[in-house]
């Protein structure tokens, strides 16, 4: 049963023609899907609806094919094939009494239009701001009237496709924003200098699609609420307020969010949920219609909070709805113990970064509702009576433990420490980690209600006794382990001249609390989180740290995740001494010798002790000591003995997951190893 004092959250609210079920608002998102992948984003639209989300948008969604971010894959409006495609979606988002939202787009200095090969409009002629170097051309009057009729019949597409929330898309540097700000916008027409001017397009744009297809479909605007600077926090809110008033009746519902992207979508390391709402707190005052923003909301409170202290109307989320497309459906139901969290991480992020489908480390179902079949909340019942030894209980341990449970299985669940969750356990405790510790906790307590589920700590199994259990399946996941040989993504052999070995550590060192005294060299040949922390943490004990990379920035994969930059700030605050694009030669216990990357000189680092954040090695003794036993003794054999995780292959977190969940999922099924997943196509305007 619902909690009453959610009850708010369930209101049905009215957006100009249309009617959203609850204030739960999935928020345009990207996906790494877009056009490319029309029958997966459909299904993965489709099951937030099912899970309770009252709104359901896509992603950023090209109008033209002057409007091309590829190798970014972003949805499309561009012809009847694009129709039959969103077509899809917006059927599935119905099926479940939810709307569904398309967030149309034009591009400007943003898109250099590398796939289509047309020329970018800009507010005036100005270099593309990714670093393509390619420049836009400076829109004339004809232009603007080509943009207009453009976005037009993109709504009128929108329309046909089912769609019902239609939006004008003015933020995130994209061309809109750029005729909305003073520092773009250097027209001396009617289109540039004072605020009318300058917000004149955005508002005929709104006026067209209010004309076009605002009879049946709500009209939707993102913008930001401030012009940025200020630091985090602290908004520096400039001509937007009056923007705001200006425009503030217009559509049928304000989208918003803030310039700084890097705290609009924030890694819980550096940014916590509801950052937003100091950017916020104006903005329901200026306008009567409803508003919908973000915050990385997890807590039912939280969102009851904003709403009834008039902050916003709908809960905005993207990444929560991510991790739990059932989060709406869990809080109406009372099920808040069943909620998957998002832990912050940003891999979700990496899908349009790296333009692959979207993943999730808590909710390895993601981007495979359609290809795999896979539901969030539902998984086929088990295909025998076997019964399942899975040693090992970190994030592939524990998610394939907890889907077998969910299966039917009898699972016995055996770790060698005193407390489960394998590296998430030990990683939670690193700086700014603590809520990646969700990921155990939500995986524990599934296991905790589930009679067919035993956990087993401080079991430390050996082959003998692995066997001795005679379990049918035996599967390891007993992880990876930090190597300390220097070897690592660039260093493509072990470093001969290291050492003495007392004076080398590990990030297992350090998260076992072995931490150096001495002036310290963090060597990141590794290039993700966990060398800029490893330097953080010791930093903040007070040891002197050197961080030195091949690459040139700190952390470089961190891109990926949107977290680069404020890591590396976070060091240079810290007063870490940063030493970009060396590589380590060799460490004799008194200092380092690194090579320039680029030139080859060397030069020599004073050091007494180094942290070598490079690879790791998986923990596989245990899989091959079963393997080789049973090739010798085929009568006491279980059924398999299969290896997951960093076990199988170090990675992400995410993908241990998904590694536990798949051997869930496929125990006991018949398999097609070459063809494990179904290949969507595009649709043809002709076929």
């Amino acid at each position: 049963m619902r909690d009453p004092r959610y009850d708010i959250l369930f209101e049905p609210v009215k957006i100009g023609p249309v009617t959203a079920r609850n204030r739960f608002y999935q928020v345009p998102h990207c996906t790494g899907l877009g056009w490319l992948r029309p029958r997966m984003v459909a299904e993965m639209r489709g099951i937030k609806a099912e899970g309770g989300w009252g709104v359901v948008c896509t992603e950023y969604c090209s109008i033209h094919p002057a409007s091309d971010d590829l190798p970014h894959p972003y949805a499309s409006l561009w012809d009847q094939g694009d129709i039959r495609s969103h077509a899809l979606m917006t059927e599935k988002v119905h099926e479940h009494g939810s709307l569904a939202g398309v967030e149309l787009w034009v591009g400007g200095a943003r898109s250099a239009n590398l796939f289509t090969n047309e020329t970018a409009f800009g507010v005036d002629c100005r270099p593309n701001t990714t670093g393509v170097p390619y420049h836009t051309r400076a829109m004339d009057r004809s232009d603007i009237r080509e943009v207009r009729r453009w976005h037009r019949n993109a709504a009128l597409r929108a329309k046909e496709a089912g769609f019902d929330v239609v939006y004008v898309y003015a933020t995130h540097g994209y061309l809109l924003s750029n005729f909305l700000s003073a520092l773009t916008n250097t027209r001396t027409d009617e289109y540039g200098g004072s605020l009318e001017n300058r917000t004149r397009l955005v508002r005929e744009i709104i006026e067209d699609t209010k004309e076009a297809v605002g009879d049946s479909c709500a009209v939707a605007v993102r913008f930001s609420a401030d012009q940025g600077g200020g630091g985090d926090g602290n908004p520096v809110i400039g001509e937007h307020r009056e923007m705001l008033e200006m425009l503030a009746e217009l559509p049928d519902l304000w989208d918003i969010n803030i310039k700084d992207y890097s705290r609009e979508m924030g890694v819980s390391r550096f940014i916590k949920e509801g950052s937003l709402e100091a950017y916020m707190s104006y903005v329901k005052s200026v306008t009567t219609k409803p508003v919908v923003s973000v915050g990385r909301f997890t807590s039912p409170d939280t969102m009851v909070s904003q709403v009834k202290r008039g902050i916003v109307d709908f809960i905005g989320a993207a990444r929560p709805s991510i991790a739990d497309p059932f989060l709406p459906k869990k809080i109406e139901e009372g099920r808040l113990d069943e909620i998957r969290e998002c832990i912050g991480c940003n891999i979700c992020y990496t899908g349009d970064s790296k333009g692959t489908p979207i993943r999730c480390t808590q909710n390895p179902t993601m981007s495979e509702e359609w290809r795999r079949g896979w539901h969030p909340e539902n998984i086929p019942e088990k295909g025998s009576d076997s019964t399942v030894l899975v040693i090992g209980a970190g994030p592939a341990g524990l998610e394939a433990a907890r889907a077998l449970g969910k299966r039917g299985y009898q699972v016995l669940l055996a770790e060698k420490e005193q407390e489960p969750g394998g590296r998430v356990a030990r990683e939670s405790r690193l700086p700014g980690l603590s809520e990646w510790a969700r990921v155990r906790d939500y995986r524990v307590q599934q296991i905790q209600s589930m009679p067919n589920v035993e956990l087993y700590l401080d079991s430390n199994m050996k082959a003998d006794d692995a066997l001795a259990t005679e379990s049918d399946h035996i599967v390891i996941a007993t992880g990876a382990t930090w190597r300390a040989d220097g070897l690592g993504v660039y260093t493509h052999t072990p470093i001969d001249e290291f050492g003495p070995a007392e004076q080398v550590f590990t990030p297992d060192d350090i998260m076992a609390g072995r931490i150096p005294k001495d002036p310290t060299i963090v060597f990141d040949d590794d290039h993700y989180y966990m060398a800029s922390v490893i330097a953080e943490k010791l930093a903040a004990d007070n040891v002197p740290v050197i961080f030195i990379t091949q690459e040139p920035i700190v952390s470089a994969w961190g891109d990926m995740t949107s977290e680069q930059s404020r890591g590396q700030r976070r060091l240079i605050e810290l007063g870490v001494r940063i030493i970009t694009s060396h590589g380590l030669t060799a460490f004799d216990g008194q200092r380092a010798l690194i090579g320039c990357e680029y030139t080859g000189s060397e030069q020599s680092i004073d050091a007494g002790a180094i942290v070598t954040v490079t690879s790791r090695r998986p923990n596989d003794r245990l899989f091959h000591e079963l393997c080789n036993h049973i090739n010798g003794d085929s009568d006491c054999a279980p059924k398999s003995v299969t290896r997951i995780g960093d076990c199988e292959a170090p990675a992400i977190i995410a993908a241990a997951v998904f590694s536990g969940h798949r051997y869930a999922r496929e125990l006991d099924t018949v398999v097609d190893v070459d063809a494990r997943i179904k290949y969507d196509r595009v649709f043809f305007e002709d076929g």
